[in-house]
């Protein structure tokens, strides 16, 4: 079974993100693939509502440091979710498998302590093609598929919270 396009999705399964606010960390790292990916979630959550000043985006320099990052937006600014953009490609050393490790771990735990949607955006890729594939390429954009995510979780914890 081949991966589906990150991108397809039902538009009409996405709640109005007119009232929510988003902060979008994106790592430098693979700038031409992470940049791309912003380009995605930044349409796809406008799309679906937000507005430009809801939608804080902040720069951190690789993928590792996505979760402190998206801890600080938590911190200091009034959000419905954080989105964690990044690519982590595999290269020769074990470096890769450290990387991707921390950075899961990182986002699952602020998950848990923070009561917030924090969106898991990062490409784990054996090469850069792969990479560019998920970006904006064959198999669409993850950017894509990470802003609806936040969307409907968002919209999941306003309506429990009624």
């Amino acid at each position: 079974m081949g991966t589906k396009n990150l991108s397809v999705y039902n538009p009409d399964s996405v709640p109005d993100a007119g009232e929510m606010r988003f902060g979008v960390v994106v790592s430098d790292w693979n700038k031409e693939v992470t940049w791309s990916l912003l380009d995605g979630a930044v349409k796809t959550l406008k799309k679906h509502g937000a507005t430009e000043k809801n939608i804080i985006v902040k720069h951190v320099p690789g993928s590792f440091e996505l979760t402190l990052g998206a801890q600080f937006l938590a911190e200091y600014d009034d959000l419905d979710a954080v989105i964690c953009l990044g690519c982590v490609i595999q290269g020769e050393t074990p470096h890769f498998t450290y990387i991707c490790q921390g950075v899961t771990q990182g986002i699952t735990q602020l998950n848990l302590e923070y009561n917030l949607p924090f969106i898991f955006g990062v490409l784990t890729t054996n090469n850069q093609q792969q990479a560019a594939d998920r970006a904006g390429g064959i198999l669409g954009n993850k950017g894509d598929e990470a802003a609806v995510t936040a969307i409907k979780m968002a919209a999941l914890q306003r309506d429990i919270e009624k």
